[in-house]
């Protein structure tokens, strides 16, 4: 009974070993870590235009993942311009405020539309006092992406 189970135990790790084996385009696959940024400077605005908690909160990991990129550390210029639901993350007593103030501090332009404002009925000292107001959220990442920026939207 032994030499049966040393001999089904040897099968199954030996079944087990096969399987681990990755491919030569497997193991070339599990081995890429990434693009290089070979650029002194990159770009990016992201929108945020849902005012969904999980939505404004992924939006604002997502650019604080790239602000901590290694690969992106120091090179790159990034936006965050609101509209529409995303507003409700600029209203004074939100929860983001030192979020956003963390980002503003970290050179990132934090930006509203002012049409949204317009629409909602919304008074300039309804938002944080350092956010900056563009006349539209649309025009900006228009004016943006012909400049060369990405744009993001988480």
């Amino acid at each position: 009974m032994k030499q049966v189970l040393m001999i089904l135990g040897g099968m199954l790790l030996t079944l087990m070993v096969h399987a681990q084996q990755l491919t030569k385009t497997e193991e070339k696959n599990r081995s890429f870590t990434g693009a290089v940024a070979v650029k002194k400077q990159y770009r990016v605005i992201y929108q945020m235009d849902n005012g969904d908690p999980k939505v404004i909160e992924k939006v604002l990991r997502n650019l604080n993942n790239a602000l901590n990129d290694p690969r992106l550390k120091g090179k790159l210029q990034a936006e965050l311009v609101a509209f529409s639901g995303g507003t409700d993350a600029y209203l004074k007593g939100s929860k983001y405020e030192e979020t956003l103030k963390s980002l503003v501090e970290k050179g990132v332009i934090v930006a509203q539309c002012a049409n949204t404002l317009h629409e909602r009925n919304i008074e300039r000292d309804k938002i944080y006092d350092f956010i900056g107001v563009v006349p539209s959220g649309n025009g900006e990442l228009i004016l943006r992406q012909a400049e060369g920026w990405s744009v993001i939207k988480p």
